[in-house]
């Protein structure tokens, strides 16, 4: 299923590209905004970046990737931004982009329209962000008017309209670009790009030659999150495999003597719900939280505690068995009652179907463990378990 896209004729995105382009060369900023032989360019290391190619007068392509709004991977179900998609579109370039998780949107216009892939459920997918000093010409006239040194925006604002104006008509010059950017700008950078982008008298636009769709392609089925759950699941369903117990070591003796000292009612009982890997620790509250000390240091017990138990791992590690990942502590003023999980989600932790282990902490701490001791699940870590091939 496919969705028009509220977008610039073709023509008229790419003559405001090639204009803000041409200003930022000439400015010596033409590093975010591009023109060259294969198409426009946008690349913000902050944001993300875009591509836009005319292919003739009534095609023309617009993809990229949005850092923090990626249709792709972060929808739930996962959007392939390629099916249904056109055979003529620059699929030598689109295809390595998608099967790495690298594109977050495609756009096309055929027949008069924009059209993209239709999400099952509303996504920004961030492009409309990263490009919309294009989407309109007042914003594309007050992002050529900004690219002037304040101290000399006055009455440059008509300027930057004529500028723009002489692009659509191909009709920029070096007079107009001195016009608004001054004599001391880069005007024969500027003027290069304005040819490169067909908006100098004489000159055309670069157009890309139709590509070829591939007769097979990875796409993804799950999203992060879905391939997330996926893993969650089986480490519900997961049982622990049979393993001798860690030996008594000073590393618990400390951080059973810290829970007893933590005991809210000075009795000695303290609860600790843990998940630790290499690089990550959390906490869940038990029924006895270890009580925080009256003008103590924010997080300081959260800290030490972080150290203790990351300590314990480390001393209660096998190369064969592993090292646990849940660790559930229950103290009192005599007694201790401990419970490790080494390959199963226990149901003491609580899960909220959004956040848990990283796949890829799992991954590393089940390749440190002799394939004997892996759970059944470890399979699941696998990005491929994402992906099918699809004609």
């Amino acid at each position: 299923m496919l969705t028009d896209v509220d977008l610039p004729a073709p023509g008229l995105l790419w003559t405001r590209w090639a204009a803000l382009s041409a200003v930022l060369s000439g400015a010596g900023r033409g590093q975010r905004w591009s023109i060259d032989e294969n198409g426009a360019r946008r690349d913000d290391p902050d944001t993300g970046w875009a591509r836009f190619a005319l292919l003739d007068g009534r095609r023309a392509v617009l993809y990229g990737t949005h850092r923090e709004h990626h249709a792709r991977v972060s929808a739930d179900p996962a959007a392939d931004p390629l099916t249904g998609a056109p055979d003529w579109l620059p699929w030598a370039d689109l295809a390595p982009l998608a099967e790495t998780d690298r594109l977050g949107f495609v756009i096309w216009h055929e027949n008069g329209r924009w059209s993209r892939v239709r999400y099952r459920h509303p996504v920004d997918d961030g492009m409309a962000e990263l490009v919309a000093p294009l989407l309109t010409e007042e914003h594309t006239v007050n992002a050529l008017h900004a690219v002037v040194a304040p101290a000399q925006r006055r009455d440059l604002r008509e300027t930057a309209a004529d500028l723009l104006h002489a692009a659509v008509r191909g009709e920029v010059d070096a007079g107009r670009l001195a016009a608004l950017l001054g004599d001391r700008a880069h005007l024969a950078a500027a003027l290069v790009v304005a040819r490169v982008g067909g908006i100098t008298p004489g000159t055309r636009p670069p157009r890309i030659e139709p590509g070829q769709r591939p007769p097979m392609r990875r796409v993804r089925r799950l999203s992060q999150g879905e391939h997330d759950r996926l893993v969650w699941a089986a480490m519900h369903e997961a049982t622990e495999l049979r393993r001798p117990a860690p030996p008594d070591t000073d590393e618990l003796g400390a951080l059973v003597s810290w829970l007893q000292e933590r005991a809210d009612g000075g009795d000695g009982r303290c609860s600790l719900l843990a998940y630790a890997d290499a690089t990550s620790f959390s906490s869940q509250s038990g029924e006895h939280p270890p009580a925080d000390r009256p003008g103590e240091q924010r997080y300081a017990a959260f800290r030490r505690l972080t150290e203790l138990v990351r300590a314990l791992r480390r001393a209660e590690s096998d190369p064969r068995y592993g090292r646990w990942l849940f660790l559930r502590v229950e103290t009192s003023a005599t007694d201790v009652r401990i419970e490790r999980r080494y390959d199963s989600w226990p149901v003491w932790w609580h899960d909220d179907g959004v956040s848990g282990p990283w796949r890829t902490n799992l991954q590393e701490e089940m390749e440190a463990r002799h394939p004997r001791w892996r759970p059944s699940w470890t399979r699941l870590l696998d990005p491929e378990v994402a992906y099918r091939p699809t004609s």
